[in-house]
């Protein structure tokens, strides 16, 4: 008998794709970052002390997508890492926004189109159609078709199986936002510590009584660094919760229509077995 067609090697040259796209992407992000920086900092040392009066007053009203940036960079270390778990997240909603739908997991017409094959007694050419057509429900199939020489209690316990591996694999996949929605906020509060430590090395450093401004730059890392946390921490949980609940419905619905395949012949087994 042939063997089953997992869903994972149909989509793997996709995701193999799509992750090193992401990857690219988040490295020329960063080093672009770093290069803006550098370049900020070159232009401001060649325009200093010129039109003095003049950055007074750009530093009194600054730009805000320079602000905004300046943010970014300012967070230091942490701040890059925490935006690129940022980056992860958002690759991860996308992935899952494309790949966990009933179209990709529950291909239109399969089911039928398999049961009325089983109706003619023909295994050989249903176990075809699934693998024309590889996804969660054709696994499942699949799976049953596999031992379809045997008892129906067999036939049943194969699809059990199938449907909790494949379920605990998109578990996994899912799983991914739950820790970048956990690593970000503890990130934030390392970023926070690490501002605190340099706002008392300032206070134990300095002679006299410390003005604000030495204590200024300490407290701004523990508060950007707490921001960023949390903003990427909340809409990642947010979405791990929903493609949660997602997978919990669509493997139940996909589960549901594999059992309807197997309808006919289930009746005919259990027939056969009661007359024996």
């Amino acid at each position: 008998m042939p063997e089953k067609t997992s869903p994972n090697s149909a989509s793997h040259k996709v995701h193999s794709g799509i992750k090193r796209g992401l990857l690219a992407f988040a490295l020329v992000f960063v080093f672009a970052l770093l290069a803006g920086q550098a370049s900020a900092q070159q232009g401001s040392g060649e325009n200093s002390g010129a039109q003095n009066g003049k950055a007074a007053e750009n530093a009194a009203q600054p730009d805000g997508r320079e602000g905004f940036w300046q943010i970014i960079l300012d967070s230091g270390p942490v701040g890059l890492v925490i935006l690129l778990l940022s980056i992860g997240g958002a690759a991860l909603v996308v992935e899952h926004v494309i790949h966990i739908r009933a179209k990709v997991l529950m291909p239109s017409g399969l089911a039928d189109k398999v049961r009325e094959t089983l109706k003619t007694g023909h295994v050989s050419q249903a176990i075809q159609e699934c693998q024309s057509e590889p996804s969660l429900l054709s696994y499942i199939i699949q799976s049953g078709l596999a031992e379809i020489d045997g008892k129906w209690t067999s036939i049943e316990k194969a699809m059990e199986d199938a449907t909790a591996e494949q379920s605990a694999r998109l578990y996994r996949k899912v799983e991914y936002l739950s820790v970048i929605g956990n690593l970000a906020p503890m990130l934030g509060l390392l970023g926070t510590v690490i501002g605190m430590v340099m706002a008392f090395r300032d206070v134990s450093t300095a002679q006299g009584a410390p003005q604000a401004k030495e204590l200024a730059e300490g407290i701004y890392l523990a508060l950007v660094t707490t921001v960023e946390g949390l903003i990427v921490a909340i809409p990642a949980l947010a979405a791990f919760a929903f493609f949660r609940n997602r997978v919990d419905q669509l493997v139940a619905e996909t589960a549901q229509q594999a059992l309807h395949v197997f309808t006919p012949f289930k009746r005919s087994r259990m027939g056969g077995e009661r007359s024996r």
